[in-house]
Order: C-alpha cells, then structure tokens, then sequence
C-alpha cells in the first residue's frame, strides 16, 4: 500500500500537471496540517483516492470542510467539500484496511485558534478512546497511523513553544502502538535533516512538503531508507 502524505507547503511535485502520472499507485492520501483546503481538493481530485487531514495552527477555516466522495466505476470522484469522513481531527476512522487517528493543531503559545496545552491535547486523545477501543475489538490493533500536526515531544521539534511536541504524543505512542505517527508543523530546509525516526514501535515521519509511506501487507515500510534512532524518557 503506499501513502502520500503531505504538510505545510504547495509542493511543486505535487501540484503539478504530471500528479497524475507521479502519483499514479497512491492508495491514500494524508494531510497533516497547514495546507489549503483547496490544495488538498487538487489532491483529491487529481488522484480520486481517499484522504485524510487534520487541521494545523494556520489556515483553519471557521468550520473544517472535508471531501464528500462518491464511488464511480470502481474510483473515487470529487464532488463537493463539506463534512464528512475525511476530516480525522480527533476522531479515528478506517479505510482501505487502514485505521487512522487523527490529532489537529499545535501547542499552546499566543491563544490562536487550534493550539492546546498538554492538559488539553490529553482531552483531545480522551475522544479517540472509544474509537480505538472497538478497533482493538474488531480488527486486532487500535489503530496503524495517528496522523498529527505537532510532532512528539523531543522528536523532530524545536525548543521554541509554538513548535515545541507533545509530550502526551509519546504516552499515545506507549499505550497504543501505532505503526506510524505522520506529522506537519516542522519544516526541513536541508537534505541532511531527519524526517524519520523510529521510537520503541512507531516510526514517526514528517510529511513537510510530500512523503511516500510504501507499506508490505503487514503494514512494514518496504522502502530501504535509513532510520535515525533516539531515546527519549
């Protein structure tokens, strides 16, 4: 199965005229924030592939829109924006066999909109329980991907609040065990940068600009790039 997913900028290798062809074996799409909603429709629309988003601490509409599709012929068609399923901003949902999480906004630092103390991105995870619960009922695992803005704390972040991880990520991560945790907010300006690392059972990504996730059946990355393993608390 292979992911896309994409966060924080208007990649040129996304939004482009050969998406189409760049992006023709994507099974799914995800966005993690501070993106355009109508960015992630050109996504949508392009590829006729299920998405899912969370919202960043930038660009929050008043009331978050989400792709309504419809099956056509076997595919998936773009008709409107509006509520729907795609929108997994602290709500859990399932597609394609996937079970996808999702965690919106940043941490706590001016009183914007979307931002959260540790307190309140702990209410936050609370509204995922049920869902994940009766996904370790039926399917056997909580979840696979929890797709966030923010990334863990001490992962991939900065010292500065306004980009500064959630502490409450890394419990997440210790209780339910997600194959991946994609994230947004921290943006890579050189090659050298890490964008993967993996922490006890997750492998943490960050999505800026585009990343593929290329899984096997199992869910394992069959891609052969290196990690860059951390301890932390």
């Amino acid at each position: 199965m292979k992911i896309l997913c994409v966060s924080d900028m208007i990649d040129p290798l996304v939004y482009s005229a050969s998406i189409k062809k760049r992006f023709a074996d994507v099974d799914m799409i995800l966005g993690a924030g501070d993106l355009s909603l109508d960015y992630l429709d050109f996504i949508v629309s392009s590829l006729n592939k299920p998405m899912f988003y969370v919202l960043g601490n930038h660009h929050v509409p008043e009331k978050p829109r989400t792709p309504l599709l419809e099956s056509v012929n076997g595919s998936f068609q773009q008709n409107v924006w509006e509520d729907s399923q795609s929108h997994v901003g602290s709500k859990v949902r399932r597609e394609e066999g996937m079970t996808v999480a999702g965690l919106g906004g940043s941490m706590l630092y001016n009183k914007g909109p979307n931002q959260f103390s540790e307190f309140g991105m702990c209410l936050e995870i609370a509204k995922l329980l049920p869902g994940l619960l009766l996904n370790r009922l039926l399917h056997g695992r909580f979840l696979d991907i929890l797709l966030t803005h923010a990334p863990p704390a001490g992962i991939h972040d900065k010292p500065d609040r306004c980009h500064r991880g959630f502490k409450a990520f890394l419990w997440f991560i210790r209780k339910f065990k997600p194959r991946y945790l994609v994230h947004g907010h921290i943006h890579l300006y050189d090659l050298s940068d890490v964008r993967r690392t993996r922490w006890l059972e997750t492998e943490i990504i960050n999505a800026y600009g585009h990343y593929i996730i290329d899984t096997d059946e199992d869910g394992a990355l069959r891609d052969g790039s290196s990690l860059h393993n951390i301890s932390y608390f």
